[in-house]
């Protein structure tokens, strides 16, 4: 049996307060992430971490996400050249979304589309425009 990478609080009053990063994955083990452009604010993108994924990020300071699609670890650029630099990690106050606040090399994109921001649609009046 394999050793969780994370603790699991033990109390609400230690998930809220406490000084321990016990994340809470949900049933199929991930947890959402928020990237932001960490001199902007601009966010960049939505996507999922694995345990792995944190575990990664943390250790080597570049973003690595997990696909659902591919069902795979992700380490963000490793094709695109987008590589995410990370400043700065937070985590939400019942530890269930992690927010990146990151340098995006490369291109500075953080899109598969090639849009710099995966948020390059607004909806009016029922439709999708882009607008970057």
């Amino acid at each position: 049996m394999t050793r969780p990478l994370f603790p699991t609080a033990s109390t609400t009053d230690i998930l809220e307060k406490g000084d321990v990063l016990a994340p809470r994955f949900d049933a199929n083990g991930l947890i959402a992430a928020i990237a932001t452009h960490a001199e902007t604010g601009e966010v960049l993108m939505f996507a999922w971490m694995n345990d792995v994924a944190l575990e990664r990020t943390l250790a080597t300071g570049e973003a690595h996400y997990f696909s659902r699609s591919r069902n795979e670890l992700w380490h963000k650029g490793a094709t695109s050249g987008q590589i995410q630099l990370v400043e700065e990690v937070r985590i939400d106050c019942d530890q269930d979304c992690v927010w990146l606040k990151v340098f995006p090399e490369g291109d500075g994109g953080a899109c598969h589309t090639g849009a710099r921001s995966c948020f390059y649609r607004v909806v009016e009046n029922g439709k999708l425009k882009v607008r970057e």
